[in-house]
C-alpha cells in the first residue's frame, strides 16, 4: 500500500497544488523507484472545497509543463491528516496549526522548506513563478531525504 504525502498551504489554490504536481513529476522523472511507493495529495487549512487553482498558479505550472486545470481545492480534515504518512506544510504557521488541531500528527508534520514559502495569492505572475521555483527546489530536497528514509 502506498504511503501518503500530503502537501498543505492556506487555500489549496496556489502553493500546495503546484507542490503536488511538481512532486509527482519529480518522483516520476528523478525517483522512479518511488513511483508506486507514494500517493501525493494536497489540501488547505482554510480552503473552500471545489475551488479551482488560481489563474497565475495555472500559468506558472504550465510554464514547466504541468497542468493544474483539473485541480479542485480541499479543506484539510482530520481524515486527511490521519491518512497521511508525511505532511509537508508550506509555512511554519501551517505546521503549527495542524499540530494544534491534530496533536497526534506530531512526528509526521514538517515544513517543506527550511524557510516559509511565501503565499503569492493575488500577486503578479512573477511571484507565483518564484514560489514555484522555491517549491521545486524544496520538493527535490524532501524527496532525497524521504528516499534515504530521513522523513516520515
Amino acid at each position: 500500500m502506498p504511503r501518503k504525502i500530503l502537501l498543505v498551504c492556506s487555500g489549496n489554490t496556489c502553493r500546495s497544488p503546484m507542490a503536488e504536481a511538481i512532486m509527482r513529476k519529480v518522483i516520476e522523472s528523478e525517483f522512479p523507484e518511488m513511483a508506486g511507493e507514494f500517493l501525493v495529495e494536497s489540501a488547505g487549512v482554510s480552503a473552500i472545497d471545489g475551488m479551482a487553482a488560481s489563474d497565475n498558479a495555472l500559468a506558472a505550472a504550465a510554464e514547466i509543463g504541468l497542468d493544474l486545470s483539473a485541480h479542485r481545492a480541499r479543506l484539510l480534515t482530520e481524515e486527511l491528516v490521519s491518512d497521511a504518512d508525511i505532511i509537508l506544510a508550506m509555512e511554519g504557521k501551517h505546521m503549527a496549526g495542524i499540530l494544534a488541531l491534530y496533536p497526534r500528527a506530531a512526528g509526521r508534520v514538517h515544513t517543506l522548506a527550511d524557510v516559509d514559502i511565501a503565499d503569492p495569492f493575488g500577486s503578479p505572475l512573477q511571484e507565483y513563478m518564484r514560489a514555484r521555483d522555491e517549491i521545486e527546489a524544496a520538493v527535490r530536497r524532501s524527496l532525497s531525504l524521504i528516499n534515504r528514509g530521513g522523513t516520515g
